[in-house]
């Protein structure tokens, strides 16, 4: 008769021990990933979720913000029909501030946040299509208030004067099409008026600094228009650096000009000291019927404003044309 062995299973309580171990550091190890791996995804989405509801409240502020800079362009349109129905009778503001159209800001709030205007008149600028041969001094004048080396200021304007003529013919220090060619990204002297402040920086020699000024200084954008229709200066709405920039104006008379026409318009030279030279650059009319028109919208304590800049044109007692607009500004 046979025999059948039977194999014998020993239990060994170390090794079973060390098994059981193992196991559990595996799904220690499990768990642990998939607490990391959630962990990532809640931080992700929450980083999400900030930056959307950042965004969000950046975009609503922004559209408040522009909304509020549009309120004032339409309130500085309604203080200019204002002055055009009354015969060009002084803006009195809320506790009797006169609102004057010579570039200083106006305030006011509106809900949560508030609008600043400033308002000047065409005609107190020096228009760049009038500019020639014969009355070249004032923009050049203008260039050295500014703070601009002379032989960037020579270069500017004969640049300005080659821009314009029809000629292919340079000034001494000026640039027809043949040097914008020569560019990098080459083209062609335009041969005409400037249709847009602007185009000034493709004229050789002006630069963004001149052009738009700094925190420091004006840029000669806001002193020069291409609207006002004459080669004269308003002295009844020039700034004081348009002011200065006419032949024969000390300083001491700009101020003179300046501090009488806060309370009376002037009517001739002799009101204020102007010297018979000044006289074939500059006339004392009331105001033109073009303005530009800076509003700024701010909300809160934010430290950024959103800029609207319009040039308008007064049509009437009761019509206007937007002749520029630019949002943001």
């Amino acid at each position: 008769m046979g025999h059948v062995m039977m194999k014998q299973t020993v239990y060994n309580p170390k090794k079973n021990k060390k098994v059981a171990t193992a196991e559990k550091g595996i799904a220690l190890l499990m768990v642990l990933w998939v607490l990391t791996i959630l962990m990532v995804l809640v931080l992700s989405f929450s980083l999400m979720t900030r930056t959307e509801t950042y965004a969000t409240a950046s975009f609503k502020e922004g559209t408040e913000k522009k909304f509020l800079a549009e309120a004032g362009l339409e309130r500085g349109i309604l203080e200019l029909f204002y002055r055009n129905a009354n015969k060009n009778q002084a803006i009195i503001l809320e506790g009797g501030e006169v609102w004057r159209i010579d570039g200083r800001p106006y305030k006011d709030q509106m809900g949560e946040g508030e609008y600043s205007v400033r308002i000047t008149d065409e005609s107190g600028k020096i228009n760049i299509n009038m500019i020639s041969d014969t009355n070249a001094d004032i923009l050049r004048n203008l260039l050295k208030t500014l703070g601009v080396q002379e032989e960037e200021v020579n270069t500017i304007v004969d640049s300005i004067l080659d821009w314009k003529d029809a000629d292919d013919l340079h000034h001494l220090s000026g640039a027809e099409s043949e040097y914008y060619m020569s560019l990098p990204n080459p083209y062609k002297a335009k041969n005409a008026n400037f249709d847009a402040l602007e185009e000034l920086l493709l004229v050789k020699g002006m630069t963004s600094e001149i052009l738009y000024g700094d925190n420091e200084k004006k840029g000669i954008i806001d002193l020069l228009t291409v609207y006002s229709g004459t080669s004269k200066v308003n002295v009844n709405a020039a700034p004081r650096e348009v002011l200065m920039a006419v032949p024969g104006i000390t300083p001491e008379i700009a101020d003179s000009i300046i501090s009488f026409r806060e309370n009376d318009e002037i009517k001739s030279a002799g009101d204020v000291g102007i010297p018979p030279e000044s006289g074939p650059y500059i006339t004392f009319g009331s105001s033109s019927n073009v303005y530009t028109i800076d509003s700024a919208g701010i909300k809160g304590n934010s430290k950024t404003a959103f800029n609207v800049r319009a040039k308008i044109i007064i049509e009437g007692s009761n019509n206007y044309r937007y002749l520029y607009y630019k949002s943001p500004a």
